[in-house]
């Protein structure tokens, strides 16, 4: 019999995004013609993640966004971000992280709602977060003119690591304590 880890190694080697077990089922079902429970998917995926946990290796199987994914190890960080800095043209501009960074803590929201946060127009901003397919539109809003709602999408889940919003740095730990204007005197 064909061996189902290697075929879940290249299901989440060949996906985009993270994985989830359901479409991992899903997948091994239809090809192997058999069921697949959720403990048995959940072993096959261990031993997928102990057999990258080699220290020969550089990547690694990691959890994010409740599905699974292949990411480079923290230890080759340095030459990645030496890659990404090349690349850096395709980079957020200011503009689109103030936008993406108001949707992530004030979602769902309107673009009127952002633009009077940011105090100028978003437009620009907005088209190119949803061509990254860093935000969605979640739905109207029921006020006046049924704005377009907006919300971060399992790509922007991706893209920072993380699970769930809740998993983003409060609001408080991003700021400073600092109120004074200018220099301090000793």
């Amino acid at each position: 019999m064909e061996n189902p880890e290697l075929y879940i190694e290249a299901l989440v080697f060949a996906s985009e995004q993270s994985i989830r077990t359901e479409e991992i089922i899903y997948c091994l079902q239809a090809t192997f013609e058999r069921d697949f429970t959720e403990e048995e998917v959940t072993k096959l995926l261990k031993s997928i993640k102990e057999k990258y946990d080699d220290e020969k290796l550089s990547i690694e199987l990691v959890n994010i966004n409740n599905g699974y994914q292949f990411l480079t190890k923290k230890s080759y960080h340095q030459v990645i971000s030496l890659l990404q800095l090349q690349r850096s043209k395709k980079k957020l501009s200011q503009a689109a992280l103030e936008t993406l960074a108001i949707i992530a803590y004030k979602q769902p929201v309107t673009k009127p709602d952002i633009e009077q946060i940011r105090g100028v127009n978003c437009d620009y901003s907005i088209q190119k977060l949803l061509e990254k397919e860093l935000i969605v539109i979640v739905g109207k809003s029921e006020a006046i003119g049924k704005p377009m709602l907006y919300g971060t999408s399992l790509v922007f889940m991706d893209y920072f690591g993380i699970n769930s919003i809740q998993e983003l740095p409060h609001i408080k730990e991003l700021t400073t304590n600092s109120t004074s204007i200018g220099e301090q005197q000793e």
